[in-house]
């Protein structure tokens, strides 16, 4: 019986067999990350006191949006002469240092077209503020992009963060054009995933968050140890938390801070940016993938998990859908050119592509389903919408699939996404308060 069992298994099913149990092993522990943030409230934090702060904002041709992001941060809840804005204009052709400028921001202007990217624009912005504004006694940094604006709380609950210990912390990172169409939709959902079930999740295990791109603050002290910002790769908020992790900086992140964030609505803007992230991954993985794994192992007790996690966030874990669909693609393209006639490892790459796309879909319709749930009230848009976008959220990250292929082989070169969409931070508040309001 046995016998006639193993001889219908082919190489084809012992092949996807292995993949699959190599994806369940190493990603299994999100599903308990869904499970911590459903039943379980994260720790809350109330300052003692109030901290001194820096923000560094990094802006390429940004003069429409700017001056939104500014007038938030000049809105805040919390004592504005403990808060410093400092623009860096890089490589500007239009008026984003004279609108930052009018709107109460010290800029620093920066031509340089050898050294391209926001990594190379941060740093020069934190050589200048070392260089001229030292004595000011800046307690930590805060990064922001030009097209962000910040719920007038924002600096307040940071601040809590920032007063418990925490040396770097990551925030609620939200969308002011969910409903744009089903690409911003698309992003917006990803994001407050990662925010509720990733970085809130690891707050209240108390691991090691990563930061994303925008809306983060960074101890002065990790600023004056590394001599300014020295993260250069595609994705410099990744290898930064990479290397935090390494040394054993626990990275925080505050649920109550909330940043609204622009997202692209053209498919083009969209796969050029999500091509330079999955080329950044693949860059901090190739720098940083065997000091994780050796962290994994070697590190103190406690410190292992944000090592796992971390080499879990940078591995190419959508090469293995990759490489299942096309090593299956290959044994059927074989058997078309007559070079294979083996009937079950036909059928079997058949089942097997079909089940890789398919499962795909499926799991990543069911977290846009509960994200959208969870943070029903938090998203700014009609219920048809929502309802909509929980049904393209899978289709969205399915173009993943073809943009982690090409970066594999396609060199990439960091380019700028322009945004226009000017949003007024009380009009933002206003709505998420009359719909919790509305839901009480």
């Amino acid at each position: 019986m046995f016998d006639q069992f193993f001889s219908q298994i082919s190489f084809v099913d012992v092949f996807n067999f292995c993949v699959f149990i190599t994806f369940s092993i190493c990603y299994t522990y999100q599903l308990y990350y869904v499970f911590v943030v459903l039943t379980r409230k994260p720790p809350k934090h109330v300052a003692e006191r109030n901290h001194k702060f820096a923000v560094m904002i990094s802006a390429r041709n940004e003069s429409a949006v700017i001056g939104d992001l500014i007038h938030s941060i000049k809105v805040q809840n919390y004592p504005q002469e403990l808060i410093d804005i400092f623009v860096i204009a890089d490589n500007c052709d239009d008026d984003t240092a004279g609108v930052a400028q009018e709107a109460g921001a010290t800029v620093f202007k920066r031509f340089n077209t050898k050294e391209v990217g926001k990594g190379y624009a941060l740093d020069y912005g934190f050589s200048c503020v070392r260089d001229r504004y030292a004595d000011r006694g800046y307690e930590a940094y805060f990064v922001f992009d030009a097209d962000n604006v910040l719920d007038v709380n924002y600096f307040r609950e940071m601040n809590a963060t920032f007063d418990s210990g925490a040396k770097a912390s990551t925030s609620y990172r939200n969308s002011k054009n969910y409903d744009s169409n089903w690409i911003s939709a698309g992003y917006a959902v990803w994001f407050l995933r990662e925010a509720k079930f990733l970085s809130q999740a690891r707050l209240t295990l108390n691991t090691s968050c990563a930061i994303s791109g925008t809306g983060f603050f960074i101890a002065a002290d990790i600023i004056e140890k590394h001599g300014g910002w020295k993260w250069h790769l595609l994705t410099e908020d990744i290898e930064f938390s990479a290397q935090s992790i390494l040394e054993g900086v626990r990275i925080s992140y505050c649920p109550t801070a909330i940043l609204y964030d622009e997202q692209p609505i053209t498919f083009r803007d969209s796969w050029n940016q999500r091509f330079r992230w999955a080329k950044g991954f693949y860059q901090v993985f190739a720098h940083y993938g065997a000091r994780l794994a050796k962290g994994v192992v070697a590190n103190p007790k406690g410190k292992r998990f944000a090592c796992y996690d971390m080499l879990m966030t940078i591995a190419p874990g959508m090469l293995l859908t990759i490489v299942a669909v096309t090593f299956n693609a290959i044994i059927l393209a074989l058997s078309a050119a007559g070079l294979m006639s083996t009937g079950i490892a036909i059928a079997s790459s058949v089942s097997s592509i079909f089940f890789c796309l398919f499962n795909y879909l499926v799991f990543m319709f069911m977290f846009g389903v509960l994200t959208t749930f969870v943070e029903w009230d938090s998203i700014h848009s009609t219920t048809a919408k929502k309802v909509r976008y929980m049904f393209t959220f899978p289709i969205f990250m399915l173009t993943y699939i073809p943009i982690a292929l090409v970066a594999l082989v396609k060199k990439c070169q960091w380019t700028p996404i322009r945004h226009s969409i000017s949003v007024d931070v009380a009009e933002l508040s206003d709505a998420h308060s009359q719909k919790k309001g509305e839901s009480i």
